[in-house]
């Protein structure tokens, strides 16, 4: 999405119609972790997830400047603790092994290097670091959005594996879209 339509990521219905309040929650952040809203547009969940990571970090991640000056003039000195990062098409721009958790919410499926970013996703996270990906359910007619925007779960799965995460599950927690978890495996001896 352009950032001429930041007004509707931060429309008043979208708690209501997404349950993006029951999204966080299932995030199972914990205060000291390190997150990556990849593709964070005005800072919707980077701002809401800050909140529950009073020792953590969120870095908003962004390929556009204007999107990254919205999340620049937002932030407040309680929420200190949100970084405005400058991606790529192809890379996340974060150091190896220092995420605990990415979230991806209705972005992934934007890439048009899924490949590459989904390498630099996998570089990004620590052993043992998860990614959230959350994306409009392509199996259920009843969810009015175009089919372009929208993922399988089957889909999702055969990509992230493909990158060398692991499924954990699948969490029905939402009304519209799937929320999916996966896990970098731990270093092995």
């Amino acid at each position: 999405m352009g950032h001429r339509g930041a007004g509707w990521l931060e429309r008043d219905s979208r708690e209501r119609e997404e349950r993006t309040d029951l999204l966080v929650q299932a995030l199972g952040l914990r205060p000291a972790d390190v997150v990556a809203d990849i593709g964070a547009g005005t800072g919707y969940f980077a701002f809401r997830m800050s909140k529950l990571l009073p020792d953590g970090k969120v870095m908003a991640v962004d390929i556009q400047p204007e999107m990254l000056d919205i999340i620049a003039r937002r932030a407040t000195k309680d929420q200190d603790n949100v970084v405005p990062v400058l991606g790529s098409i192809t890379d996340i721009n974060q150091p190896d092994n220092s995420l605990d958790l990415i979230l991806l919410v209705d972005a992934y499926h934007e890439f048009s290097h899924p490949r590459e970013m989904g390498e630099s996703m996998f570089r990004a996270l620590r052993p043992g670091g998860r990614l959230a990906l959350v994306e409009y359910r392509a199996e259920d007619p009843s969810v009015a959005i175009k089919p372009l925007h929208k993922m399988t779960e089957e889909q999702a799965i055969r990509e992230m594996t493909a990158l060398g995460l692991n499924w954990l599950e699948t969490r029905g927690v939402l009304p519209q879209q799937h929320l999916l978890f996966f896990q970098k495996p731990e270093i092995s001896d």
